[in-house]
């Protein structure tokens, strides 16, 4: 069975989905402080089992003459409209069948999500315990994660939608998990309907994708070339021109949302409001990497179009570079690591806009060492809550090296890491995606080249942030604030997932770079075919364009080490950051662009303004007609049969001689009416 690709396939989503039921059924009643237990052996099965996949998946891969690795299983019709459209005057009939697929890009998509998740899982039990929501709480990561590894394993783009939305239902859920809070509730509504923006022009580019190309299937199926099938590939089948730069613009809109990009990256950070483990698992290795995810997958719709490449690398990095600034003067501790996954999110699309295989190569590797190393800074952030008790505002202590030793020191990995300092993963990683930026400059000042620069600059401010996060915390006196009773380090179930992180956080980065394990991804069919193909044939044969950029790397290294210097200046030592916030707003300039950063840029004041405050407008509007005119209405047409029934109720008085009277009075009237009628007749 472990040698069945097709099996395995089928087994990494059923496990999180089984602890799932399993979990949801017995939790409550039976399971209780235990309902960690399904959903760990289940999830760490699943990243045994992805494991086993992706070793399959590199052994073929390996083979030689073998470019291009896929299999598909399908396990059933989910539905069938015939002759639902017409392309190239030929009737299709609208099919999607319950199909799963493994290629290099699902196998490390899957193995990756399930190793994070587990880690989480560990943690949580740690950092959970004792709420009384316990077991719905492992219910929700259970049905989150399998959500997750379906969304990356189907191959249709309406099964993509649907775990798209899946996913955004179980943030929703437990971004709210303390939904007495009114924060809690409000930030789970907030991530809930800007993603519905984004899902909106999702929904749009897969109808036009059907109607362009008859099918919403990745694969070939018979007769009829999927969308990101070898056919299609092969003979370079895409349409240009207008459809063909609003497809995968509309795609990026429904990325944009998932993945926090401006101008729907307004939600990210207040899913804070959420457990701490919550924000690990969103933030490292499921939802917001579905968008990065999604546009790997289709790059041949994108490199048809320099329009949509254009404004994926814009995006991405002008999104890095506003989401630096803003963290720059955050005092929540997990809000600046939010900005930050924002921002690195950024970075990743910057690669996947330069449509070369560098950067697309680059957007993945930096999507997978940045899993490693987020979920550390998340997870130690939390552990600075728990000590705390609940209290993550940076100004309310310092100093907690003392007495949380091994919180510190993996945490300095995890912010190594974040800064792009050698050897730490994120110093392979994000060099890629700046040599696949600079390449794409061709030495001349273009976009490219100034998107080249804000990336540098952006590293800068990243270092600079993380290490202020880093000294706030972990250095000074020791101070914590009065709501912490005894403050101590956070129990095993805790700090063992965050060495484990720490390790990776040092070494998965120099294993992928120097063992070349990235080359794997280039066996994807979508990025070795066809469109790509043409620059991925000789990319393939002499690595040009992925090997390490020294003078990058090196120019990236000194940016980095001037912004951890400068945080050192400003946070270490007898300074203050009373002392140094009153420095850098000594100036009305300097006052100003302090503020902009404090308060985010006013992005939800501006949102308030433009969209909350006149659809509430409506809402109040609506209230009024429907109150006041459609109520009325109809509460008239039940007020006119009763007002007629109130006259003819008057005339039951239940007197005999008022019936007879009645009768006599009728006749004459009646006998008036036939004489009356007579006389004008004639």
């Amino acid at each position: 069975m472990f040698n069945s690709i097709e099996k395995l396939m089928v087994l990494v989503p059923a496990l999180p989905l089984a602890a799932t039921f399993v979990t949801a059924i017995l939790g409550k009643r039976w399971l209780k402080e235990r309902s960690h237990w399904p959903v760990l052996i289940c999830i760490g099965a699943a990243f045994l089992v992805s494991l086993r996949l992706l070793s399959l998946v590199a052994t073929e891969s390996n083979q030689p003459g073998v470019r291009a690795v896929e299999h598909t299983v399908t396990l059933g019709t989910w539905v069938l409209v015939e002759d639902a459209a017409k392309v190239d005057g030929a009737a299709r009939d609208f099919v999607v069948d319950f199909t799963l697929r493994s290629d290099p890009l699902t196998a490390i998509m899957l193995t990756m999500v399930t190793f994070v998740a587990t880690l989480v899982v560990v943690y949580a039990s740690g950092y959970m315990h004792g709420d009384a929501g316990y077991w719905r709480f492992f219910t929700y990561v259970g049905l989150f994660v399998f959500s997750m590894t379906m969304l990356v394993s189907v191959s249709n783009f309406l099964l993509l939608y649907v775990f798209w939305e899946a996913v955004g239902v179980c943030s929703y859920l437990l971004i709210g998990f303390w939904f007495e809070k009114p924060e809690a509730a409000a930030a789970g509504k907030k991530a809930f309907l800007v993603n519905r923006i984004g899902d909106f022009g999702f929904a749009i580019g897969i109808f036009l994708i059907f109607l362009t190309y008859g099918t919403l299937n990745f694969h070939d199926t018979a007769g009829v070339p999927g969308v990101l099938g070898a056919t299609r590939l092969a003979s370079n089948a895409y349409l240009a021109g207008a459809i063909g730069t609003a497809i995968p613009l509309l795609l990026f809109v429904g990325a944009c949302g998932k993945s926090a990009q401006f101008p729907l990256h307004v939600w990210l950070p207040d899913a804070m409001e959420g457990p701490t483990p919550v924000s690990a698992l969103i933030h490292a290795a499921t939802m917001v990497t579905a968008g990065v995810y999604m546009v790997t997958r289709c790059t041949p719709l994108y490199a048809v179009s320099e329009v949509a490449l254009m404004t994926v690398s814009t995006v991405g990095g002008f999104t890095a570079l506003l989401a630096g600034l803003i963290a720059l003067t955050q005092n929540d501790l997990k809000r600046v690591m939010a900005y930050s996954t924002v921002s690195q999110l950024g970075y990743m699309f910057l690669g996947l806009g330069t449509g070369s295989l560098a950067g697309v190569t680059g957007g993945m590797f930096h999507l997978f060492t940045h899993a490693f190393f987020k979920a550390l800074l998340f997870l130690g952030a939390g552990s600075v809550m728990h000590a705390m008790h609940h209290v993550i505002d940076m100004r309310r202590f310092s100093g907690l090296r003392h007495i949380m030793p091994w919180t510190h020191k993996t945490f300095w990995f995890g912010c190594l890491a974040l800064a792009g300092v050698f050897p730490f993963a994120g110093f392979y990683s994000k060099d890629m995606i700046l040599g696949a930026v600079h390449e794409k400059a061709h030495g001349h000042m273009n976009l490219y080249a100034v998107l080249y620069y804000s990336g540098l600059f952006t590293a800068f401010l990243t270092a600079f942030y993380t290490f202020r996060a880093l000294f706030l915390t972990f250095f000074g006196p020791l101070r914590t604030p009065p709501e912490a009773h005894h403050p101590h380090e956070s129990p095993r179930t805790m700090t063992v997932p965050l060495i484990i992180l720490a390790v990776c956080a040092v070494s998965v980065g120099a294993f992928v770079e120097l063992s070349h394990v990235y080359t794997l991804l280039w066996h994807t069919p979508s990025l070795t075919t066809g469109v790509v193909g043409a620059t991925a044939a000789p990319l393939l044969q002499d690595h040009h364009g992925l090997e390490m950029h020294f003078d990058v790397a090196a120019l990236s290294t000194v940016v980095a080490a001037a912004g951890i210097g400068l945080a050192a200046f400003m946070y270490l030592g007898k300074r203050t950051e009373a002392q140094t916030i009153a420095e850098l707003t000594s100036t009305r300039r300097g006052l100003w662009g302090y503020q902009l950063s404090l308060n985010k840029f006013y992005f939800d004041e501006i949102y308030q303004v433009l969209f909350v405050l006149p659809l509430r407008g409506v809402a109040a509007l609506s209230y009024l007609v429907d109150r006041y005119i459609i109520d009325a209405l109809v509460n008239f047409v039940g007020w006119v049969p009763r007002a007629v029934g109130g006259l003819l109720r008057s005339l039951q008085t239940g007197m005999v001689q008022f019936y007879a009277l009645a009768m006599v009075l009728g006749m004459l009237v009646l006998l008036g009416s036939l004489r009356l009628a007579a006389v004008f007749g004639n």
